[in-house]
């Protein structure tokens, strides 16, 4: 289904009927981190109810437990690092975007400096800069390189997995990219004594906090979708939590 958008100041072409899922559902062969347990999905079962059908119940009715930040694909607020509440569905009001796809290598560590650590592997500004610099898109999708399909069912916990540089995430921020999607389980190390510099570089916190903005995490981009410009349908779900699951749609701009 061809439809015609318009969308700020460009009319845009896009084919409905050929969405391009990034998503990883939640679920026990799901990718997990920060030392939960795997995701869990069982019926409900007590003297009243039996929430299955292959053991008799007349409905499947299942009880699901997951950790927002830590099993799949997910959306978080800036109140993922606030001292108040800001629940996501009161963050994203909006749902359409112009994306841009980007692939990258992390660059080695070779020495310390700062929390960075001797062998991590980090997204760097000056990486960033050439695929991002002519672009006025609101979101910024990041695939690292290489691309495993691992990915959609690793453990992350205790990896020292890859991450973006603070100056990198606040160039985003001061360039106006509105939406981060990202393939890791985080934009900051995994150990850096709490600070969570990346975090507060793109939501510009706790000074002008940027509070519509957003940071997806966990996603997966499979090779055969080419780095370029996409018409992005964030789906998050609603959730009075400052994370919530998600499914980000792509869609290529004829």
């Amino acid at each position: 289904m061809l439809a015609s958008i318009e969308h700020g100041n460009r009319t845009l072409k896009v084919d409905l009927s050929k969405p391009l899922d990034i998503s990883v559902a939640v679920g026990p062969n799901g990718p997990r981190a920060w030392f939960v347990e795997e995701a869990r999905i069982s019926p409900v079962i007590n003297q009243h109810f039996t929430g299955s059908v292959k053991l008799g119940g007349n409905v499947n009715f299942k009880d699901i437990y997951f950790n927002p930040h830590g099993h799949g694909t997910h959306t978080e607020s800036v109140g993922h690092i606030a001292n108040e509440n800001v629940f996501i569905d009161e963050a994203l009001k909006q749902y359409f975007f112009i994306a841009r796809l980007v692939s990258v290598t992390p660059e080695l560590v070779v020495e310390d400096a700062q929390w960075r650590k001797m062998g991590d592997h980090v997204i760097t500004k000056s990486q960033l800069q050439p695929l991002v610099a002519d672009t006025d898109c609101e979101a910024l999708i990041v695939r690292t390189l290489p691309n495993q399909k691992e990915k959609r069912s690793k453990n992350y916990s205790n990896t020292n997995f890859c991450y973006l540089d603070d100056d990198a995430l606040a160039w985003l921020a001061a360039k106006g990219i509105q939406h981060l999607l990202v393939d890791l389980p985080s934009v900051d190390r995994e150990s850096d004594g709490g600070m969570l510099k990346g975090h507060r570089a793109f939501w510009n916190y706790p000074n002008e906090t940027r509070k519509h903005c957003t940071i997806t995490e966990f996603v997966f981009v499979p090779d055969e979708i080419i780095d370029g410009e996409y018409f992005l349908n964030l789906q998050v779900s609603s959730f009075e939590n400052d994370a919530a699951p998600s499914r980000p749609l792509l869609f290529p701009i004829l």
